[in-house]
Parts: C-alpha cells; sequence; structure tokens
C-alpha cells in the first residue's frame, strides 16, 4: 500500500446519487503521483461523474476525497491552481486564434505577460501548432484541436491533468502521438486520470479501474488483469461460424463467444483444465481447429462487466 504522500488521489467511500440513481458507489481509489491512471468503462458507468467530483465540480453524497493534499470539495477553490481538465466536447474558442486561445486561458490562470508569452511559445512548439497559430479554432482538424486542447490545459503546468474521453474525435494516428505526450508529461511529474472506452488506450495506462453502474469492477496494471482473468481465451476456426458461435454458447462454462474476422474468440472458464479437448468434445461440427490464445483487455472487460469478479477488485493500490 503506498504511502499518503505518494499518492495524489485518495478516497475513501466515495458516492454520488442523483435522486434514486447511484452514479458513483463507494469508490475507494489510491492514484500514485506521476502516473497515469486510466478508468475504463461503458457509457453511463460513473467515470465523468467521478472526474467531476475529484475535481470539485460536483459534491459527493458521502465518501471522502484527497486531492493533492487537498480536502475536496471545502479545499475544491485552492486545487484549481494545481489542476488541468481536459473535456471531451472542444470547448474553446472557435472565432479565436490559436495563440489568442491560449492567451486567453492564460488570462485566466493569472500567469504574467512576459511569462505567458514565453509559455504560449513553448507550446506551440511542443504541440505542432507553430503553423496553426494565427488559425481560428473552428477550422482546424481534429487532432489540432485536440492538440490546442491539451495545450490549453497544461499552459498553467498543472500537477494533475483530468482527462474526460480525450481523443473521441480523432484518427489512430492523432490518437498515438496525443499518448507520447501524456508519457512526456508523466515522465515530467505529473499524474494523469484519464477515461476512455477504447481498450489500446486502456493497456497504455500505468494502472486501470473498470467501472461499471457506478462500481470498480477490477482494477492493477493492464498486464495483472489480463494474467488473471479467470478464463481461457481459445480461437476457434471453422465453417459456419454463425452456427458454431450459437452452439459453443449453449455450454455452461462459456463466458462469451464474439467472432473476430475468420475465427472465434471463446472465453472458457478457467475451472475447465483442458479448454481445447473440452470444445473438441462439445463440438459436433467437423473439420473445426482450437488454439489457447494470449488473452486481451477487451477480454477482461467483458468478464467483469458481465459480472464475474477477478482478483484486484477494491482499492487501487499499485
Amino acid at each position: 500500500m503506498p504511502s499518503t504522500y505518494d499518492l495524489a488521489i485518495d478516497t475513501k467511500g466515495l458516492t454520488k446519487q442523483f435522486g434514486d440513481l447511484v452514479a458513483v458507489n463507494h469508490l475507494d481509489l489510491a492514484i500514485r503521483k506521476s502516473s497515469i491512471f486510466g478508468f475504463l468503462g461503458p457509457n453511463g458507468s460513473g467515470k465523468s461523474t467521478t472526474i467531476r467530483m475529484l475535481c470539485g465540480l460536483l459534491t459527493p453524497t458521502s465518501g471522502s476525497i484527497e486531492v493533492m493534499g487537498y480536502d475536496i470539495p471545502r479545499q475544491a477553490e485552492a486545487l484549481k491552481k494545481e489542476v488541468g481538465y481536459m473535456t471531451q466536447n472542444f470547448s474553446l474558442y472557435g472565432d479565436l486564434t490559436v495563440t489568442e486561445n491560449l492567451d486567453f486561458m492564460g488570462q485566466i490562470f493569472g500567469i504574467e505577460r512576459r511569462q505567458l508569452k514565453q509559455r504560449i511559445n513553448e507550446l506551440l512548439a511542443i504541440y505542432s501548432l507553430e503553423p496553426n497559430k494565427k488559425q481560428m479554432a473552428a477550422s482546424m482538424s481534429g487532432g489540432q484541436r485536440q492538440r490546442l486542447a491539451l495545450a490549453a490545459s497544461v499552459l498553467h503546468k498543472p500537477a494533475l491533468l483530468f482527462l474526460d474521453e480525450p481523443t473521441s474525435a480523432v484518427d489512430p494516428e492523432n490518437r498515438r502521438d496525443f499518448w507520447e505526450k501524456l508519457f512526456d508529461l508523466s515522465e515530467q511529474g505529473t499524474t494523469i486520470l484519464v477515461s476512455t472506452h477504447y481498450m489500446d488506450e486502456a493497456e497504455r495506462c500505468h494502472n486501470l479501474a473498470i467501472m461499471d453502474r457506478g462500481t470498480i469492477k477490477a482494477n492493477g496494471t493492464p498486464q495483472h488483469l489480463m494474467q488473471n482473468l479467470g478464463a481461457t481465451v481459445v480461437e476457434v476456426k471453422g465453417s459456419h461460424l454463425r452456427t458454431l458461435k450459437k452452439e459453443i454458447l449453449t455450454l455452461p462454462t462459456i463466458h462469451s463467444v464474439a467472432q473476430q474476422g475468420i475465427r472465434l474468440r471463446v472465453l472458457v472458464d478457467d475451472k475447465i483444465d483442458d479448454p481445447v479437448n473440452y470444445l473438441k468434445q462439445k463440438i459436433q461440427q467437423k473439420d473445426t481447429q482450437f488454439q489457447i490464445t494470449h488473452p486481451s483487455l477487451e477480454d477482461v472487460f467483458v468478464i467483469v462487466t458481465g459480472g464475474l469478479s477477478v482478483p484486484g477488485k477494491g482499492s487501487q493500490t499499485k
């Protein structure tokens, strides 16, 4: 268990209700400084609500929150100078240029004029925005707007950065470049909390919590979660895959069957010692091939959101 001094975020029993709806239910989080921590979950799982409570934008129904040493929401105003926040939807001004947007945000943060000019020039170079500095934000591509939004959120050099599904509107190449910038920030000491529903992004995080219906279903490093799946992944090749899928799904020890191209990806409960032989005995189709393969984070997601717990459930401590 990390020391309190090593933690950027520490919550106990964090809960948020909207009327009868429990959006976040007794969340325990312990997120280390200078790490990238991911929230993975379907829409409506409570990721955004959690982030808003951690920022002090929402008051929890119950539970405690400590962020960068501040008691939240009581000290939310003092926390503001330590935090950057990038929303899912582009929230800067479309009728201002890149430089004008950064200048405006710098004034909001209270950065001294000469220091602000130097910082803006630095960010234009880091985020490859120099050629666009006089361009109206509304006319920029999705990837360019994303880089501008990230530049604006780190303008005041925050110790903690919240990213709420930040890459939902950009292509894979821009997403990869974006994540390289996040690793640069983490290396420099910034703690980053990012919510996502992209499996490849979640795998990039140092640590990860999978949320569903307001609770943490599993957490740990992505590698730990995949190694402790609770099932064996078997790839099945054969003819008439849709019929074959229906047949496999009738077996009580099968957690999931999904078609990927010319094969089925089958999650067999790990109580079955020899899943390949088990499937061979149960499936009647001829010329069917079976092969055990490595689990993916998507496999973990399917299992834990389907109600099967895996090791690591509870507080994030790694």
